[in-house]
């Protein structure tokens, strides 16, 4: 699909989800991408960690793409570069400290020098082909927050990315109301919005009040103190390393992520004031209350470091009355990780406090004052919600309506949009999906592998191993070995019947091999489905000898 005098939009990801964002603008027979992100597994997945987007649209028209503009460095929002950036050939645009992060990605992989990069100062601009774009800081959970101001041909667009408003950050400098207004002085065809907290009637809050919060909670606590963030939210390191400083503790951090993004946004000129940090070992050497721990896994995370400080598996040791602060909120679908977690930290006698004890934690995305705050601000004549599950955004769309926007767009993923010339509308439906990274491999998430993996670990493997003489006749016993089939103190007794099974197939006499094997494959199945009640996947092996 090769887009015409018009001007399209087309998410690959983020729409109808919360995470892996991949968006689309065409214009004029050429296309631009507006960040590449990831999500995360669930257990549906099983032994796979990252969900990456489906971009075989996009690839199917490579030579008509132009670049790849990012507007954050959250990994749902740039987290996918590494592995599918190469692929599509074209350059990546981002401010320094995105670039910062995306480069470390680059280099991990070892493709650095396969991919272009382009650092675009903060409030900077670019243009690829018919599409000018303009760089406006918002405020939000990591630096350099970007809305992208988007000139075509047939208006302009205004690309929240990921934002919020904040009067008291601590890193950044966000566009004013005044600066956003003259935006939408000069006429914005369509807003282009993250719809994530659009169920929040408050504002989301200030990082400043974060700070008080967290001074309360850290200064009233009498033994150690660990507080757990996401990595990425370099405006809350900030504000831990302020409480440190203030309530007389060194700081200590544990976590491969959060001593990354320290270092990145140390070069990008951020975090200048965060005090010196001890290692692990002189931290455990200090005085309970002279110490202050900061660590990954605040969304029960395995392998992360508070999973295992919590199971006494790292050299950070925690004891009853130590306090841990959850500064981060509950991801959905995270409960019951956390949950673990947090048991396991209860069992010790160590308390714990989250967000819904003390203001530890705001989010980074616009409660619905917000929201409409921006609606005055940018008064754009079409609102494209995005960034949300289907219900965040058909909320957003009505509340759009309600605030005297004239049209609203309620798309999910495949949806393409023509959004001018003309009415806005859904004009057909394109190929998306997911990909699993399984290992070091891309595959498709609901191929052949991921689908026998599901129906291992539901049911259980068997494996056969048959030898059969030139006439067809059995030599020694069946060979049978299991994994996951719940016959536990039964084994022995179902192996020899599943065993006699296969022979008995055997006996009947066959010269066909792959007739032979795929009734001994249903034999062992009826008889361990007669012994369980599943159906385990059973492999037949036949050695002609």
């Amino acid at each position: 699909m090769t887009p015409k005098n018009e001007l399209l939009f087309l998410a690959l990801g983020g729409s109808g989800e919360i995470g892996m964002n991949v968006n689309l603008y065409g214009c004029q027979g050429k296309w631009v991408m507006v960040d590449l992100g990831l999500t995360f597994a669930d257990p549906g997945y099983p032994g796979v960690e990252l969900i990456l987007p489906d971009l075989s649209f996009i690839e199917d028209h490579r030579d008509d793409l132009l670049g790849i503009v990012l507007t954050h460095g959250h990994e749902d929002h740039i987290g996918a570069i590494p592995y599918l950036a190469a692929d599509l050939g074209v350059p990546l645009y981002a401010t320094p400290f995105t670039a910062g992060l995306i480069r470390g990605k680059l280099e991990e992989e070892g493709i650095a020098n396969q991919v272009k990069l382009h650092v675009i100062e903060n409030g900077g601009n670019l243009q690829l082909g018919p599409f000018g774009f303009r760089y406006m800081p918002l405020a939000h959970s990591i630096p350099e927050g970007n809305a992208l101001v988007i000139d075509t041909p047939y208006g302009t667009i205004f690309h929240t990315g990921d934002w919020k408003l904040d009067d008291r950050p601590l890193l950044g400098v966000p566009s004013t109301p005044e600066q956003l207004t003259a935006v939408g002085d000069k006429g914005v065809l369509a807003l282009v919005c993250d719809s994530t907290n659009v169920f929040n009637p408050e504002a989301s809050g200030s990082e400043g009040d974060v700070r008080e919060g967290l001074m309360e909670v850290v200064g009233a606590a009498r033994q150690r103190v660990l507080v757990t963030t996401f990595a990425s939210n370099a405006a809350r390191l900030q504000t831990l390393g302020e409480v440190a400083n203030a309530t007389g503790r060194q700081l200590c951090v544990a976590g491969r992520s959060l001593d990354r993004i320290i270092t990145n946004a140390k070069s990008a000129g951020y975090l200048r004031d965060f005090p010196p940090m001890v290692d692990w070992d002189d931290a455990m050497d200090l005085p309970r209350n002279k110490v202050m721990i900061i660590a990954t896994g605040g969304q029960g995370e395995s392998r992360a470091a508070l999973a295992r400080i919590a199971f006494d598996s790292h050299p950070i040791k925690l004891d009853e009355g130590d306090t841990v602060i959850f500064s981060s909120k509950q991801i959905p679908g995270n409960e019951i990780a956390i949950g673990r977690i947090q048991n396991a930290l209860a069992d010790q006698g160590i308390v714990m406090v989250t967000d819904r004890q003390a203001e530890v934690h705001v989010s980074g995305h616009p409660g619905r004052p917000e929201l409409q705050a921006m609606y005055k601000w940018i008064r754009p004549q079409i609102l494209l919600p995005v960034h949300g599950e289907i219900r965040h955004m058909a909320e957003q769309g009505r509340l759009g309506l309600s605030e005297g926007i004239p049209h609203a767009v309620v798309q999910k993923n495949g949806d393409l949009v023509r959004l001018a010339p003309g009415a806005p509308q859904i004009i057909g439906q394109e190929s998306v999906g997911r990909l699993v990274l399984d290992g070091d491999v891309i595959l498709p998430a609901d191929g052949a592998t991921m689908n026998e993996r599901r129906k291992v670990a539901l049911h259980g493997q068997i494996s056969v191993a048959v030898a059969i003489d030139r006439q067809g006749r059995l030599l020694g016993r069946p060979t049978i070995r299991m994994q996951g089939v719940p016959v536990e103190e039964d084994k022995d007794a179902f192996t020899i019947e599943a065993a006699n099974e296969a022979a008995d197939v055997v006996a009947k006499g066959s010269k066909e091999e792959d007739a032979v094997r795929e009734r001994i494959r249903l034999a062992v199945r009826r008889a361990a489905t007669r012994w369980t009640g599943k159906k385990p996947i059973v492999d037949v092996l036949i050695v002609a000898a």
